[in-house]
């Protein structure tokens, strides 16, 4: 059942302070680094529940006339083809749509920063496409990790920072954000502060991080939920030691915002003479902390974590992680005693499975009914599930025929005769499309189709590997799914 464990309308009220007081404390430019997602942060309302994907942006149109955007992409996720683990879009196809969105909102992006460049070809052609669309976009180079980032003298050097490109901006408040984590944000917020310097200009430097939430405990289910969400980043959270030391106060933070902090601060005391933070949690402005409710926050990261363990097993069997990475969740869970079996879907889904002999999957609706479906010669696995949902939803018979056999065999035999397709059975988009071309003459058929937005917040499970068609459906739908990591055949060759 879906309980609220976040207060909004304090959120906004508190963190929209907060950033107005970080803007006063510098005079002619602050770089604010906006940590995690920008737009649809599904993290977040997850183990948050009653938080708003786009809250950020929200904030940001109050300050629109001001501020202008920087998105930043990682030079390597654009040569390996890296997917955003919720929409499944690759992180140069993500740039474009946030554009997009952000442009929707009215919201001024000035450039595109490509950062960890090396010469990538697939970032070459990258930068090329977009100063194509009209679009100015800026190089952060890739300096080496034996340097990065103990070489201070290096770094804040013209072998450094200084041989980035400078980001030109126009405005006061330059918001600096990315696609997913690990793209270079805080390299970007620092070599333009280096750059501004030596322009004459006094910039400033802020953390707009929501996680990990430094005024909670760093064994926090909340905070834990952030460490599996980052398990291929290598992200480890850390009692802050500056922090600890100037204020006497344990405060969370996570070890690589840790590490550059004395970047930043011999940074500053080049610029001022002095800094203005004493810790890398001083350099922050996140309010979620004083705006949970504890037991249903934790109730809700919990199977936040036990889905980024399926999600991360799924990864791993596709070859898209390392070992390490299904490793530190499987330590995780074990030290917090968190089972797989905790997720209610899952149960349900590998028991209806072995009834069965065949692949299933079982969907919880958000009233905690739980709803199953197995594949069969005309249906996969996904779309059983989902129409017998949507049937429960509409108070229709699961006896009632929506889809006839004769409406589905044509489109298997177009599928394997026609377009080469092994798998003649219906796909979640394709089972929707037929039944959306049956409700223009059948009024039941309409009616089902009419509760597909009740179906959002439901959580489901697959006791075998989904095609990425099907995970994309459900995501659209707002189903949080998840699957065994076993694939259906034994090919080496798995067709999305």
């Amino acid at each position: 059942m879906y309980s609220i464990g976040f207060d909004i309308d304090k959120y906004l009220e508190s963190q929209s302070k907060k950033i107005l007081e970080r803007i006063e404390m510098f005079e002619n430019k602050l770089y604010l680094e906006f940590g995690g997602k920008l737009l649809n942060d599904y993290h977040a309302a997850r183990i948050l529940p009653g938080y708003m994907p786009d809250i950020k942006v929200k904030l940001l149109k109050t300050l629109a006339d001001n501020a202008e955007i920087v998105i930043v992409i990682n030079a390597s996720n654009i040569d390996s083809n890296k997917e955003i683990g919720d929409t499944g879009i690759f992180y140069d196809g993500d740039v474009l749509r946030l554009i997009d969105e952000l442009r929707k909102e009215n919201l001024y992006v000035g450039s595109v920063v490509i950062s960890h460049y090396l010469g990538q070809p697939a970032a070459v052609t990258f930068k090329e496409y977009l100063e194509g669309l009209g679009i100015k976009v800026y190089i952060i180079h890739y300096i080496p990790n034996a340097d990065y980032p103990a070489n201070v003298q290096l770094i804040l050097s013209d072998k450094g920072y200084g041989n980035n490109d400078y980001v030109v901006t126009s405005r006061p408040l330059v918001v600096v954000t990315a696609p997913g984590p690990g793209s270079g944000k805080m390299a970007t917020c620092l070599s333009q502060l280096y750059h501004e310097n030596k322009r004459g200009v006094k910039a400033g430097y802020a953390k707009f991080e929501t996680f990990p939430v430094w005024n909670l405990p760093i064994k926090h289910m909340v905070n834990l939920a952030y460490e599996a969400a980052t398990a291929d980043l290598n992200d480890v959270n850390m009692i802050d030691p500056f922090h600890l030391e100037a204020y006497n106060v344990s405060a969370v933070n996570y070890n690589r915002d840790i590490e550059v902090f004395p970047i930043l601060n011999a940074m500053f005391t080049r610029i001022w003479g002095d800094s203005p933070y004493s810790s890398p949690t001083d350099m922050g402005v996140n309010m979620v902390g004083f705006c949970i409710d504890d037991e249903i926050c934790a109730r809700a990261s919990r199977q936040e974590i036990i889905r980024r363990y399926f999600n991360t097993q799924l990864d791993y069997a596709r070859g898209k992680v390392q070992k390490s990475a299904l490793s530190k969740i499987e330590l995780l869970m074990n030290n917090t005693g968190i089972s797989p079996n905790e997720r209610p879907p899952v149960l349900a889904a590998l028991k209806k499975a072995a009834l069965t002999d065949s692949p299933c999957v079982a969907i919880e609706l958000p009233d905690g009914t739980f709803i199953t479906g197995k594949t069969s010669s005309l249906l996969g696995a996904s779309s059983a599930a989902l129409l017998n949902a949507l049937k429960h939803l509409a108070n229709v018979s699961d006896d009632t025929l929506l889809i006839s056999p004769k409406e589905i065999e044509p489109i298997g035999k177009l599928k394997v005769g026609y377009l080469g397709n092994e798998n003649p059975r219906l796909q979640t988009d394709e089972v929707l499309l037929a039944l959306a071309i049956n409700a223009a003459a059948n009024k039941t058929a309409e009616l089902v189709l009419q509760q597909l937005p009740k179906l959002r917040k439901s959580e489901a499970h697959s006791s075998v590997i989904l095609s990425h068609i099907d995970i994309a459906v459900f995501r659209q739908l707002g189903v949080n799914v998840t699957c065994e990591p076993v694939f259906q055949n034994k090919r080496l060759f798995q067709k999305n």
